[in-house]
């Protein structure tokens, strides 16, 4: 195995690495829009139940991404090592790891849905409608977790570009099957919400066979066995110290969207579907910069086994000035063009008016979302993943918490005071967080210094 992600330019590397993943992530992203905007064809309903459904389903992704993070550092440390045994163990052994958590989830989902749902609100078709939903994609769990693996893989060898193909060729086949499955035709019955979920998950079994196909022909693991997939409990302990600080980061994202959730559902449906809708465009804005995440743990991780502190600090440094100008650039369109924006979701007037508020005070907070990212991959791929944990306890749950029961309950505060409370717990963790990594940055830069 070799690699130039510890000697090549860091700036090219970035623009390597970077615009192909944000390029994914942006395919990504419209494959969400598309399943948001066929969901709203139905009623606003089952938008809401999108909605509703999206934090349980984000507990998914984040399982997901904890295991790909730890894949990445760990294999990518390996190889900054020159340590090619290391790194194939940890990538066999990170699809077994994988693969075990992904059927836990959906066992345990099984069980646990119609719960879960009742508690944030939902009744009626509401609940139908969102278990509808959530029961098909959690039953492709394994395609999921199996793609996020692979793709951690391919980026610790500074590939990002066969991710992107398969995220690109799975937004234009989404656009075929979800009005397929939704309304029916060619003798399949019309499923409804429940197809447009299927139609995500077949996709996900496609990308599985395309994105293993790759990773064999590539000759990243060659003469792979099933055997080999037998857990190994110490290979098992090192991902799970590494990928679950990281996954449950993920997760109180997961729970903090709950959190939002619930205090909006508090002033109905329409704030719900309408919240729904600002993510989604929050999450089209920055697309841009969302590479910059995967280009920064590669390069982290790389370097930081090979010894080369000082391009940690600059690829940390660069990033963090590429990011934040494209963001900046995101926050002045949003701004100029709320109500557009809007509308290419949905003509509800009630959801629009929750909405126009909602996305104008969410792209003031576009600039912070980048130093988070940025810093907790650099401080994931010098192996910290727990201060991702804890800012993120902050961030997502432990503030959320708080101060939205503060001015909703105790103030009487209109559902604007939440999202202004989101701004105030973002802005603060952002600013921390720059100032803790750029400490521990300098502190690792001495270590470097021989006495």
């Amino acid at each position: 195995m070799s690699s130039d992600l510890t000697s090549a330019t860091i700036p090219v590397l970035i623009r390597r690495l970077a615009i192909p993943a944000g390029t994914g992530f942006f395919f990504n992203t419209m494959f969400n829009v598309v399943d948001i905007w066929f969901g709203s064809r139905l009623s606003t309903n089952a938008l809401a139940a999108m909605s509703l459904s999206f934090p349980v389903f984000f507990i998914l992704l984040a399982v997901g991404a904890g295991i790909s993070t730890s894949a990445t550092a760990l294999v990518g440390n390996a190889i900054g090592r020159g340590d090619d045994r290391e790194a194939r163990d940890f990538m066999i052994q990170a699809l077994s790891f994988g693969l075990l958590h992904a059927l836990v989830l959906a066992l345990g989902a099984s069980f646990l849905l119609p719960t879960v749902f009742r508690f944030m609100g939902a009744q009626g078709e509401y609940m139908q409608l969102a278990l509808s939903y959530m029961n098909v994609i959690m039953f492709g769990a394994p395609f999921f977790i199996l793609n996020f693996v692979i793709s951690a893989i391919l980026n610790s060898h500074g590939n990002t570009i066969t991710y992107r193909n398969f995220l690109i060729a799975g937004f234009f086949l989404n656009c075929l099957l979800d009005p397929w499955l939704m309304y029916g035709g060619a003798g399949i019955p019309a499923l409804g919400l429940a197809g447009i979920a299927l139609a995500t998950v077949m996709i996900q079994f496609i990308g599985n066979l395309f994105l293993l196909h790759a990773l064999t022909k590539s000759g990243i693991i060659v003469r792979f066995q099933l055997s080999e997939l037998r857990p190994r409990w110490q290979s098992f302990r090192e991902l799970f110290k590494q990928g679950f600080p990281a996954a449950m980061n993920m997760m109180s994202v997961a729970l903090g969207i709950f959190i939002i959730t619930w205090f909006a559902g508090r002033f109905g449906s329409h704030a719900v579907a309408a919240y729904g809708i600002a993510t989604r465009i929050e999450q089209i804005v920055l697309l841009p910069v969302m590479g910059l995440n995967v280009s920064t743990l590669a390069l982290v991780a790389q370097n930081f086994g090979a010894g080369r502190f000082d391009r940690i600090a600059q690829t940390v440094s660069l990033s963090l000035t590429y990011g934040c100008l494209l963001a900046a650039i995101g926050t002045a369109l949003v701004l100029a063009f709320t109500i557009q924006l809007l509308q290419i979701f949905t003509p509800d007037p009630s959801v629009l008016h929750f909405g126009l508020v909602c996305l104008k005070i969410e792209a003031l907070i576009f600039p912070a979302y980048v130093i988070l990212y940025v810093c907790v991959s650099a401080m994931q791929g010098i192996k910290r993943p727990a201060f991702a944990l804890w800012i993120g306890l902050y961030r997502q749950i432990a503030a959320p918490m708080a101060l939205f029961y503060l001015l909703t309950s105790v103030a009487g505060l209109g559902i604007i005071s939440i999202w202004w409370g989101v701004f105030s717990i973002t802005w603060s963790a952002a600013c921390f967080v720059a100032f803790y990594v750029t400490r521990s940055l300098i502190q690792l830069k001495k270590e470097q210094i021989p006495a």
